[in-house]
């Protein structure tokens, strides 16, 4: 390379201030997206409590704006291109934090739930924006730099979610799980209004919409993620309402593969999963969303329900998971100038299923403290996986396909989420109905272990809270039944684990596929 070639070179890879600033403030409203789908869980009691809605119905103030976000994030490339990236950025911005303050007011649940499906439908546009701008604003040899950022939003988030939701709750009030979002969110809407360059709306984009696979997809995805929130509660397919929604599901997204591959101009771009690192990147990104909202959703249930943990002493626990990543994700870009990013992601996976398959064997003793290990090994493994994954699977996407290389990116990984979480609470019950039976028949009268022990209960009972021997006795039972159903939990509860663990396997599995990616060295993308 000649001379002038180099100082060429040298110049387009020259990242201005405000190209920076823009990435940056993108990327910050994505973690702020991806926060508020796990920081209300922290304080969904409370926020039920004071809405008057029922512990079942209160799951669709989660469930609202995960459907709405999941459907806008495929809508965001093309909406986008006809409004331009700066407008339609800006304004979706500015009403994720006007609908993030609104939500703080709801009075009722129905007010709860359309808040809440409008904050998802803004703020998922959020997410694969800041994924679109760090591919188009950032040269490939910065791009590490920028879905480092990224992968603050995509793992970090989700981990610290409920440390942030957990005391905000204890301290505040669920209020406050609201409100978090404007100062960050003023912060944001100032970077990119500086650093987002005006560019002509091109409204002729709409008249030629892919409108057909846009429906097909918004009712596809709208049933399927009602019936994954729902199904484990309602019974999957014994309840007639999961049932035709599954059955809708499965016909829409059908239909909407069918338009996709056919139609001249398509929604998104599907033949790009048949490129090796994308469709193998999308893949793992798709199991890592599985086992990331898994275990982010199973242990607070754990802490919370066989420990008799608050929300704030879940989220002192899962910090451990979320704390470490802020420092070691910065350092990730550096390391793959050194190490060959398959490498990485490979070695990441395997400590994250590590941590999971670290806390299979649970007893009644495993609490928070015992749990710290594992979640440094899954904060290790978590930071090392999503940057060079990202940059794996985006390797040779070309500018007229990041929009949907980005929305296929991120919904997968989402939808990977939602699809795990279902999974783990189907599995948990099945696996506790199992562990009780196994251990109610162990519980025999004709034992002699288990009278002894009823005999000693009785006696207790007697001595503390009544002198009926028949009332005593019942107490007694009661107590023994109380502690095959928590043996059970728990067991059932590792369980989960192991399946965690299993997931990751397979993304391991699917991240040793990928190729060396174009225009790497050992050391990444430059």
């Amino acid at each position: 390379m000649s001379t002038l070639e180099k100082r060429t070179a040298a110049l387009e890879e020259n990242v201005s201030f405000l190209t920076w600033l823009a990435v940056i403030g993108s990327t910050l409203g994505a973690f702020m997206a991806v926060l508020n789908i796990q920081i209300t869980n922290a304080a969904l009691p409370d926020i039920q409590g004071a809405i008057g809605a029922g512990l079942d119905d209160g799951g669709w103030i989660s469930t609202s704006y995960l459907i709405t976000e999941i459907i806008v994030i495929p809508l965001t490339g093309w909406l986008a291109r006809a409004f331009s990236v700066r407008r339609y950025l800006l304004v979706n911005a500015g009403l994720f934090l006007f609908f993030s303050a609104a939500c703080a007011t709801a009075q009722n649940l129905g007010q709860m739930i359309v808040l809440r499906a409008f904050q998802g439908f803004t703020g998922g546009v959020l997410i694969p924006m800041a994924f679109t701008n760090i591919m188009m604003l950032l040269p490939r040899s910065k791009q590490p730099v920028g879905l480092a950022l990224f992968a603050l939003s995509a793992t970090f988030a989700p981990a610290i979610g409920p440390t942030i939701g957990g005391w905000l709750n204890e301290n505040y009030g669920w209020q406050y799980i609201f409100y978090v979002n404007l100062v960050p969110g003023i912060a944001m809407l100032i970077m990119l209004a500086v650093s987002l360059k005006p560019a002509p709306m091109q409204l002729h984009l709409l008249r030629q919409g892919d409108w057909g696979g846009i429906a097909a997809m918004a009712i596809g995805l709208a049933s399927l993620q009602t019936v994954l929130e729902e199904g484990n509660k309602d019974d999957w397919f014994g309840s007639s309402f999961i049932l035709r929604l599954s059955i809708i599901a499965v016909v829409a997204l059908s239909a909407f593969l069918v338009i996709e591959l056919r139609t001249a101009r398509p929604l998104l771009n599907l033949r790009l999963l048949m490129r090796r690192n994308f469709g193998f990147g999308t893949l793992s990104n798709f199991l890592l969303g599985s086992a990331l909202y898994g275990s982010v959703f199973i242990l607070p249930l754990y802490l919370s329900q066989t420990q008799g943990y608050n929300a704030e002493q879940v989220g002192e626990v899962l910090a451990w998971t979320g704390l470490p990543q802020l420092l070691l994700i910065p350092l990730v870009p550096r390391l793959m100038r050194r190490v060959d990013p398959r490498a990485l992601v490979a070695f990441g996976f395997l400590l994250f299923a590590t941590s999971t398959f670290m806390t299979t064997h649970l007893d009644a003793n495993f609490a928070g403290p015992q749990f710290m290990l594992p979640n440094i090994v899954r904060a290790i493994g978590q930071a090392l996986v999503m940057t060079p994954l990202s940059v794996l699977a985006t390797a040779g996407i070309e500018a007229e396909n990041a929009g949907s290389a980005s929305a296929l990116f991120n919904m997968v990984r989402n939808l990977g989420g939602a699809i795990g979480i279902a999974i783990l609470q189907t599995e948990f019950t099945w696996r506790e109905q199992y562990h009780s039976n196994v251990l109610s028949g162990a519980v025999s009268m004709a034992s002699n272990a288990t009278r002894q022990t009823l005999a000693t209960l009785t006696q207790y009972f007697m001595a503390h809270n009544t002198a009926d021997p028949a009332t005593a006795q019942h107490e007694a039972i009661v107590a023994v039944g109380r502690f095959v159903h928590g043996q059970a939990a728990i067991m059932g509860y590792g369980d989960t684990f192991f399946v965690l663990g299993a997931a990751l396997v397979l993304a391991l599995g699917a991240a040793l596929c990928l190729g060396k990616a174009a225009g790497t060295n050992a050391g990444g993308a430059h």
